[in-house]
């Protein structure tokens, strides 16, 4: 069992963030072993042939054979939701004694593999280069695994961020864990995490929890090392959708269904925006597009949020899967060809 003891000031730092780095450094565990998780087969699946040219020995080194990995890969995000370069270029920078110090602890108390003997060096200089061609390699493995379903996935656990938000507005640390993994246990200021090779005890003593939500993890990750601050990375809510294909959108029944002033509503929330930018891109005002975003949010097929005076709106969930995404810009913009849709803005009601 591994636990943080978190004070109120700990509390009070709790944070969330989404880590691009922490997702394809987790996705290598699926890759080594499909059977943590029969809801990835799908993504295994569909990136398994992009891999060939990439040194898969050297990737599937660095899960341990009880699926632990190296903490250096998964550096402590610095803002809310960092690039993957940017994450990628703190990992470059990791010291060739915290190299050492994550790979043999991950592995431990297996000696390390073959593809990664360099890291047992007393010299600095092959646990640089190791270093180098493991950030090389997780940069191509990210454009190829990752990076083109990132979008949606940075959807998923926002959405899943938003409501262990309103959990912990609503019912404080405890009702936050209650639903977030059966290992998770919080009890006097204290967070148990369940069936873990590690057993340690790690006081928080103000540097907070940053709690990562994951795609690819099967369940609750804290670091390898005592030494790491506080952070857990947990299984995000709603993954069982994230690989599921949509049925092809019958774009006339779209229309029938919903409008056509509403359906180009749809296309162009692909994005957050307000109205006013809606009406400026429709060149129509902002009152006849705020009639059609009321019956969209009231059916759930839009959300919205406050940015400052502003009202962001922004497809669902719902809304993605009844969007004609075959033709995403389709109706980005309007020239003279779009005179009808601009008069249907401005003519149809609610």
């Amino acid at each position: 069992m591994i636990s943080f003891v978190l004070g109120v000031e700990d509390l009070a730092d709790t944070r969330f963030t989404v880590s691009p780095l922490n997702e394809t450094v987790l996705s290598l565990r699926v890759l080594r072993d499909p059977g943590l998780s029969a809801l990835h087969l799908p993504w295994r699946r569909s990136v398994s042939g992009e891999l060939d040219a990439l040194d898969t020995g050297l990737l599937m080194s660095l899960v341990a054979a009880r699926h632990t990995l190296p903490d250096f890969l998964t550096p402590r995000p610095a803002s809310f939701a960092p690039a993957f370069d940017e994450e990628l270029a703190v990992v470059r920078q990791t010291s060739p004694d915290l190299v050492r110090r994550d790979l043999l602890a991950a592995h431990a108390p297996d000696p390390l593999p073959e593809a990664l003997h360099d890291a047992t060096a007393a010299d600095d200089a092959p646990v640089i280069r190791l270093r180098g061609a493991i950030c090389e390699l997780l940069r191509q493995y990210w454009d190829v695994a990752i990076k083109p379903m990132w979008p949606q996935m940075q959807l998923l656990l926002e959405a899943d961020m938003t409501y262990r938000a309103r959990r912990l507005a609503m019912g404080g640390a405890r009702l936050l864990f209650a639903d977030m993994h059966p290992n998770l246990r919080w009890h006097n200021g204290v967070l148990h995490i369940d069936k873990m090779i590690g057993r340690h005890r790690v006081a928080a003593s103000g540097r907070g929890l940053l709690l990562v939500p994951s795609v690819f993890a099967h369940k609750p990750a804290p670091p390898v090392s005592p030494e790491e601050p506080p952070l857990l990375a947990y299984p995000s809510r709603g993954v069982a959708t994230l690989w599921s294909s949509a049925p092809p959108v019958d774009a006339p029944a779209l229309v029938s269904l919903l409008g056509a002033p509403r359906v180009t509503l749809l296309n162009l929330l692909a994005e957050p925006l307000p109205t006013i930018e809606l009406a400026r891109r429709l060149r129509v005002t902002p009152s006849a597009v705020s009639q059609h975003l009321r019956v969209l949010y009231a059916t759930g097929l839009v959300t919205r949020a406050r940015s400052g005076r502003q009202v962001l709106y922004r497809r669902s969930p719902l809304g993605d899967q009844l969007a004609d995404r075959r033709q995403p810009h389709q109706l980005a913009t309007f020239g003279k060809g779009h005179q009808p849709l601009r008069k249907a803005i401005g003519r149809h009601g609610p």
